[in-house]
């Protein structure tokens, strides 16, 4: 089974590409996969794939496709209810069928990790699972094919990218040297190469670096021997559901308030962070923090990314309230020390 989203990979000639490539197989197709892709979209795709008696899946798009084709490649021989997979983090998948990916949209890692994130419409919720049956059997990497993507896109991929990174590194300070300084090197790395990102004459080695730095970014080699957070993307997530703004410009408003939040926790690395990746240092840590922070944002807002909830006409006072009430109603606590409670998040959301 052929799965993409959108019209772009019939503009682009990617999908003639794959429809050569596939010329001596049987092709069953299923387009329309949303950027944040629905539950119900991928069910349509189960109940096709398992009408067609499908063995392949095959997704072409950005990593929201692929996320998806995750997704269905779980649920398909899942003899239950596939929500399940979702609600339990993945923990109840035992097989897939599998899959493979042409990837035109570099930010997401998902082309070597085991990770999706999916929203349901019917209850406006987005929630991420993963598990070691929904690797990719391959994934092709073209940069060629990034050529034609909107500014907005691009824009979307560094900063996914960036705070996949931070999510990762930006936490407790574990003596983890070869660690800090891979994950140090992507951040350099994204900065240095945006400025080409965002020319408009496409320029190979640039969209090459950001394909491989997405890669890079999430597909486990950061996360060894480290402590996680993943909050950023926690109230992102809720933000995207609720809101509908893209997972990058959630990711951009809440970030800076996390660690405004949360920087006494995560003081010793932001110290490291704005050395190594700002050079910024000093004798006054509060003042070396704060330009960090701010350095950070100004990044963001060079290339297009906009940093707070009015900049997308959303009241932060009635967005800190909805999202807050969900993680009361779940229970649901984040921080690397579980100190982000749901009040803590709602003041925080407030100043977005």
């Amino acid at each position: 089974m052929l799965l993409y989203g959108g019209g772009s990979i019939k503009n682009n000639g990617v999908y003639d590409q794959v429809i050569e490539a596939l010329n001596d197989h049987t092709i069953v197709e299923f387009g329309g996969i949303e950027v944040n892709p629905l539950y119900e979209t991928c069910m349509d795709a189960v109940k096709l794939a398992k009408k067609e008696h499908v063995t392949f899946l095959l997704s072409v798009g950005g990593g929201s496709v692929l996320d998806a084709t995750k997704f269905i490649a779980c649920a398909i021989p899942y003899e239950n209810d596939p929500w399940e997979i979702i609600t339990t983090s993945g923990a109840c998948v035992e097989n897939a069928l599998p899959f493979g990916d042409v990837l035109t949209l570099p930010a997401t890692g998902s082309e070597m990790n085991p990770n999706a994130v999916i929203s349901r419409a019917s209850t406006k919720e987005k929630f991420a699972f993963s598990s070691p049956y929904a690797y990719p059997v391959f994934s092709i990497l073209d940069p060629k094919t990034t050529y034609t993507l909107p500014r907005r896109q691009i824009i979307n991929g560094i900063v996914d990218t960036y705070i996949h990174v931070i999510e990762q590194y930006l936490n407790d300070d574990l003596n983890t040297s070869l660690q800090d300084r891979q994950a140090t090197a992507i951040l350099s790395t994204l900065i240095e190469i945006a400025p080409k990102l965002m020319d408009s004459k496409p320029d190979y080695d640039s969209r090459a670096t950001l394909m491989w730095a997405a890669t890079s970014a999430l597909n486990g080699l950061i996360a060894c021997g480290v402590t996680q957070d993943w909050s950023t993307h926690m109230i992102g997530h809720e933000l995207t559901a609720l809101y509908g703004i893209d997972h990058a410009q959630s990711l951009a408003i809440v970030l800076p308030a996390i660690w405004e939040t949360d920087k006494e926790n995560k003081k010793e690395k932001l110290l490291q962070y704005a050395e190594r990746v700002w050079t910024i240092t000093g004798n006054d840590n509060d003042e070396i923090i704060e330009k960090a922070i701010e350095s950070t944002v100004q990044f963001f807002n060079s290339i297009g990314m906009k940093t707070h909830l009015s900049d997308y006409t959303i009241d932060a006072k009635e967005a800190a309230q909805r999202v807050s009430d969900r993680f009361r109603i779940r229970g649901v606590v984040l921080g690397v020390h579980k100190n982000l409670t749901p009040d803590i998040i709602q003041t925080m959301l407030e100043k977005c």
